[in-house]
């Protein structure tokens, strides 16, 4: 395995991160090229929870970033210094990381994961619940908050923000939701999808799919045997 390219993602990342938060970890890796050629192909996903650490091979990233997946896009448009594995082909890939992206694969995506939060959300009620509980709800709000944002602006001007501005603002959105003002959220969600309708994207219609092609190609080459 060779790692090509890590950092630090989530919470920290984006200025959300209080006392308890854990520091995320995401990555990709090149599997050996020749282990394609067996019966058994090289594991997809490393996933460890001490450290909290997601690294996945090259080909299996491209086709997430390619589907618009928020997580693994991220990862290419990391402020430097949240970065602690940066290779040449490591740096080839930020270099590209608008090659991934298409307008309606933005919206689904970002639009879709947004509201997966506010189904979490919505389940728990009028926030008579317990402190645990809470606080998750609390979680799922200020991420579905997160996503609109950085889906919206990803969407309007083809630039992801990892940093938030106004973190306090997310964290204040979600611990009012967690006590209680679900409508708040729906309102939010609500807005977006009506945002998405009217901003006329820059973003293309397909992501450049022979540009990813190309330097996943590089990668199988520099990963075969040396003789």
């Amino acid at each position: 395995m060779r790692l090509l390219l890590a950092g630090i993602v989530g919470s920290t990342a984006y200025g959300l991160a209080g006392p308890g938060s854990d520091v995320d970890r995401l990555g990709l890796f090149a599997a050996p090229t020749v282990a394609f050629h067996g019966l058994h192909p090289p594991q997809a996903s490393i996933v460890t929870t001490s450290p909290d650490r997601t690294l996945h091979e090259a080909g299996k990233w491209c086709r997430l970033a390619l589907s618009g997946n928020p997580t693994a896009t991220e990862l290419v448009w990391l402020p430097d210094d949240l970065y602690e594995t940066r290779t040449d082909l490591g740096d080839r890939l930020i270099s590209l990381r608008t090659a991934f992206l298409a307008a309606p694969r933005v919206r689904a995506a970002y639009l879709g994961y947004a509201g997966q939060q506010f189904r979490k959300l919505e389940s728990r009620g009028d926030g008579t619940f317990s402190a645990d509980t809470r606080r998750r709800t609390a979680k799922h709000a200020l991420h579905l908050a997160r996503l609109v944002h950085q889906g919206r602006v990803l969407y309007a001007t083809g630039r992801l923000p990892i940093r938030l501005d106004h973190p306090r603002s997310f964290v204040d959105f979600g611990e009012r939701v967690a006590a209680g003002e679900v409508d708040e959220a729906r309102a939010l969600l609500v807005e977006a999808e009506r945002d998405f309708d009217t901003i006329r994207s820059p973003l293309p219609e397909r992501p450049d799919e022979q540009a990813v092609e190309s330097w996943l190609l590089d990668v199988r080459a520099a990963n075969l045997p040396q003789d």
